[in-house]
């Protein structure tokens, strides 16, 4: 294990141009069902509809496992539609390109509660199932073992949430995946003000009296608005907006298009279980259960997961095969933003990469 204090590297991939105009295949979308999935509170969904895209190909070795599957894994209220932007898949999945969709199958999923996968605002809003971040590792690995046919990974690659399902799937399918990249996240409970900022994201929900138990007839919109400005605070980079907003003028009317457009585009019950489902995660005690080569890169203007609190400092050595990079603030980083650009982190992907021992040979 070792824990590197990094300087930020921006590592500019090129491309390739194709008939889609993004640098790689086009990504085939679909939908899987589990039946009678079982959450870990006990509650059930007799169908849980869980919506993928994937691009490339799998490819199996000679006893037939897949040793090119790539899964990358979305924030919190986002979709993995989200990584095919110019600024994540257009730096990434073009030919010649770090995770080149002719050499890797990438699989990009919407978790449970997310994007076109089933959540409460399809009909069931709070009498959904309470689902925790376990339930959604779980669901992800019926998608790939019963769905896709996909019986290995070569790599799970997670933004935020995402980050920190990576920590769970290495806890709860340690022979599954070879490599683990976290980008934006910590593997421990969360508590102080992460975990207060999040509650505050739900009572402002709650506490509005329009929310009527989730039962509204018209969105919330005071609680919506208050939860969205604890989220923009969440994920905000001060040098990036003083930057691009340097007069009050400037500020005050980007502020109000963004909470224009956040509220109509969020439901709000969706955004209650968002939040909530966190409540279990805590990957710290079963740290030395995970066997994959891990690599975690946080950015030191992250107001999420705050350097200055130590954590990966004291966790990371429990980690038997693992790095940590800490990317100092720049012109070039967005705080907690940072983790959905590959052009400052993409360097340190490709050295974990290229040592990455690959048990296929392949």
């Amino acid at each position: 294990m070792s824990v590197v204090r990094a300087g930020l590297l921006a590592f500019l991939v090129g491309v390739v141009g194709s008939a889609q105009g993004t640098g790689y295949p086009a990504p085939v979308e679909g939908d899987f069902v589990v039946r009678e999935f079982t959450f870990t509170t006990g509650e059930k969904l007799p169908e849980l509809r869980l919506h993928y895209r994937t691009i490339g190909t799998p490819k199996r070795d000679a006893s037939g496992v897949v040793r090119n599957a790539v899964l990358i894994l979305h924030g919190t209220g986002g979709s993995g539609q989200g990584f095919l932007s110019p600024n994540f898949g257009g730096q990434l999945f073009g030919a010649g390109q770090l995770l080149d969709a002719t050499r890797y199958f990438i699989v990009l999923p919407d978790g449970i509660g997310h994007g076109r996968s089933s959540k409460p605002s399809d009909g069931l809003r709070m009498t959904f199932p309470k689902y925790t971040y376990d339930d959604m590792v779980r669901a992800h690995h019926a998608l790939l073992t019963d769905g896709l046919k996909v019986n290995h990974l070569r790599l799970v690659l997670g933004t935020s949430m995402g980050a920190m399902h990576c920590w769970v799937w290495g806890e709860m399918y340690p022979d599954f995946v070879d490599g683990l990249v976290p980008l934006a996240s910590a593997p421990t409970e969360i508590a102080g003000r992460n975990r207060v900022m999040r509650k505050m994201i739900i009572d402002s929900i709650t506490s509005d009296p329009a929310w009527k138990n989730g039962d509204y007839t018209e969105p919330p919109l005071q609680g919506l608005r208050g939860a969205i400005n604890i989220l923009m605070m969440m994920t905000s980079s001060p040098l990036q907006w003083h930057k691009q907003y340097p007069t009050r003028a400037d500020a005050d009317a980007w502020y109000e298009g963004q909470i224009k457009s956040r509220v109509a585009s969020t439901d709000a019950n969706d955004m209650i279980y968002h939040y909530s489902a966190s409540r279990e995660y805590n990957p710290s005690p079963n740290l030395d259960k995970i066997t994959a080569a891990v690599l975690a890169i946080n950015s030191a203007d992250d107001v999420v997961n705050a350097p200055e609190l130590g954590l990966m400092e004291k966790l990371m050595p429990r980690v038997k095969r693992g790095a940590y990079i800490l990317i100092p603030t720049s012109d070039q980083t967005r705080g907690h933003g940072t983790h959905s650009l590959p052009t400052v982190w993409g360097g340190h992907l490709k050295r974990f990469l290229e040592q990455l021992p690959n048990p296929g040979g392949t």
